[in-house]
């Protein structure tokens, strides 16, 4: 009965390989006309059904080789892998895989697992054949193929039994290399498993081999990587007080980077001068790295100067070098400087790539230089930078603000469209608020529409330019459901939303919605901005509660919400309303002693005041003060005051401080 069972098993796994070996034509008529060859098979011995498996042995192939120069046993052996591979895919994996492995004469050692795991086989079937492997005896899986099965759970997403599997890697008795553990640490880092990563670190290291600088740089960046920002100083210290690694230019590197992303300048520095003292030459990473540092600290001197130190030391500037000094002297406004670069970097045979072009056509957005703009535009494909949505983005915004044709800027976003470059929500925002501020209302209506269809989610930005535009133009109720809109959507609104709600409710003399709106937005986490705080404050002069708007501007300073000029402003002109002349003057002066310093708003403000009360000597000083500052006089206030204008000269500047 057992031998019967057996050879049936024989015939199984014969019948299933032909099968698979045949094409589909071949193998349709096989299921119709092989049952009495399936018969005849049956009267096989098993003998001679293991022969059909067996691998030749050295003295037939010997022989074949003369035949075949490419080596007959090489071949054989492909094959027969192959067999039980394709038993693997019928069988999946169990007592006839097992007995497969048996028939074939197959010896399961590392280079057998390994094969079959970088198969296309099913998962579970690798981790069944991995499990079964490893309870063999004579066998121990080693680091190959504890490694193996671990790269295929982590393509299949399996973090779970891949976790478990490294797990009995670090119990098992195989031997682990650094470079094994600095790939688990990688491995761990990319599954987002940084303290599970930490935990295998140091196990390892406790009981199975000395982590080098190149591990304890693994770990160092997959903690920086991921925020554990604290933890990467203390493995540095850790490191150095190891006394078998030291760090290298990989380690600070990645310190740096850490600190300055910390905003501890200080350390960075130190870390710096540390690794030039240990003779190890910074790589551009880091200059660039503490570049970007000093001009978000606004030191740009220093920036330049390490910048100077770089080029001395030999140490060549790359693309994100150039792209950080541009960048950084674009934000203190030395344009000219920032270009000066761009024409030096590509003297040094730098080539600029497209996020520099796209940081250089920023700035000179910023700038208002709408030619130069278009002119460093069509330089890119010159230069080989392909332009994307971003660059058009800019393009865009700067013929909006450079109050270019609305027509000129159609062009443009028909023209990124027509090259394939998908426009982002960035794009229909900048649309719809360049149309809300030409006054063409109706068609940044279209936009969102277009935007909505697109599957674009509501973007706060666009909404807010509409629902200003709208309150502007008095369609107060149009705005409100577009605000109501975004609410429903966006499962709330943002601050500055609400503060152009605010803003415009205050104006139409809905104060009490004003209020309510601020209060709502409170209740739903909605921290109120500058731009809220002001806009309720300004809605309440308007209505003659400035004891309100006073309390309201102390209770923004305590909630941590730092007061602007316009806020000072707003309750200048409430205390100019309510106050008269003398308290709006008590308060230019304690303006002009404080870091609020008055602007042409607050002078035309009590100079208003002043008019309005007749006090024309003082206002003439008023306007003497604000000529030497530089400021313009408001044209309706200036006509009121005509008679005073010829003792503006007579005065001393000093007479209203």
């Amino acid at each position: 009965m057992m031998r019967n069972r057996k050879l049936n098993f024989f015939v199984q796994i014969h019948h299933a390989v032909e099968m698979t070996w045949r094409p589909a034509s071949l193998v349709l008529k096989r299921e119709v006309s092989t049952s009495h060859l399936l018969f005849e098979r049956l009267k096989q011995t098993e003998n001679e059904i293991v022969q059909m498996f067996r691998l030749p042995n050295l003295r037939n192939a010997s022989a074949s080789s003369s035949t075949n120069p490419g080596g007959f046993r090489n071949s054989s052996s492909r094959v027969l892998d192959e067999r039980f591979l394709r038993i693997l895919k019928i069988f999946k994996w169990g007592p006839d895989a097992e007995k497969a492995l048996e028939v074939l004469m197959l010896k399961v050692d590392h280079r057998l697992v390994r094969e079959v795991l970088k198969t296309d086989i099913e998962i579970g079937v690798k981790i069944q054949f991995f499990k079964w492997a490893g309870k063999r005896k004579k066998f121990d899986h080693d680091s190959s193929t504890f490694m193996a099965m671990i790269h295929c759970l982590e393509q299949e997403g399996l973090v779970g039994e891949m976790w478990r599997t490294i797990q009995d890697m670090v119990k098992s008795n195989c031997i682990i290399f650094p470079t094994v553990l600095s790939e688990l640490i990688k491995i761990l880092g990319k599954a987002k498993m940084v303290n599970k990563a930490c935990s295998i670190f140091y196990q390892i290291k406790a009981r199975k081999c000395q982590p080098t600088a190149t591990v304890y740089n693994t770990m160092i960046i997959t903690l920086m990587q991921e925020g554990h920002h604290e933890k990467v100083h203390e493995l540095y210290n850790e490191m150095c007080n190891d006394g078998t690694c030291f760090p290298d230019s990989v380690t600070y590197s990645a310190l740096i980077s850490t600190f300055c992303k910390l905003r501890r300048d200080d350390s960075a520095i130190r870390l710096f001068e540390e690794m030039k003292e240990n003779r190890l030459q910074p790589m551009p990473k880091i200059y660039t790295t503490l570049i970007a540092m000093f001009f978000n600290s606004n030191n740009a001197d220093k920036a330049l100067g390490l910048f100077r130190e770089m080029k001395q030391h030999c140490c060549k500037p790359n693309v994100f070098t150039y792209t950080e000094l541009i960048k950084g002297l674009g934000k203190i406004g030395r344009v000219e400087d920032a270009f000066h670069y761009f024409l030096e970097m590509q003297k040094e045979g730098c080539k600029p790539d497209t996020v520099l072009m796209n940081n250089l056509l920023n700035i000179l957005s910023k700038a208002g230089r709408l030619d130069d703009v278009l002119k460093l535009f069509e330089q890119m494909e010159s230069l080989h930078c392909v332009p994307n949505v971003v660059t058009y983005n800019t393009v865009m915004k700067t013929l909006f603000e450079s109050k270019s044709r609305a027509s000129e800027v159609v062009a443009w976003f028909e023209k990124m469209k027509e090259r394939g470059i998908t426009p982002s929500s960035f794009t229909y925002s900048i649309l719809i608020d360049g149309f809300c501020k030409s006054n063409r209302v109706e068609k940044a209506l279209i936009l969102l529409e277009e935007m909505d269809e697109k599957g674009f989610p509501p973007c706060p930005a666009a909404y807010c330019s509409l629902i200003d535009a709208l309150g502007k133009a008095r369609r107060y109720e149009v705005a409100c459901e577009l605000f109501q809109e975004l609410k429903e959507n966006c499962g709330s609104s943002s601050s500055r939303v609400y503060a152009v709600m605010i803003k415009h409710f205050g104006r139409c003399g809905r104060l009490k919605d004003a209020i309510d709106l601020f209060e709502e937005m409170k209740k739903l986490g909605c921290t109120p901005d500058i731009f809220a705080y002001n806009a309720l404050m300004s809605g309440m002069v308007r209505s003659g509660m400035v004891d309100e708007a006073q309390s309201l501007f102390r209770t923004m300073q305590e909630q941590g919400c730092k007061p602007d000029i316009n806020s000072h402003n707003i309750i200048l002109n409430g205390l100019a309303k309510v106050g008269g002349p003398k308290m709006a003057m008590e308060m230019l002066l304690n303006m002009k002693q404080s870091k609020y310093k008055p602007d042409a708003v607050s002078y035309n403000t009590v100079l208003g005041s002043l008019s309005h009360a007749g006090m024309f000597d003082e206002a003439a000083r008023v306007m003497k003060e604000m000529s030497a500052m530089g400021f313009e006089y408001d044209l309706i206030t200036y006509s009121s005051i005509l008679e005073a204008v010829g003792k503006i000269d007579d005065e001393p500047v000093d007479s209203v401080r």
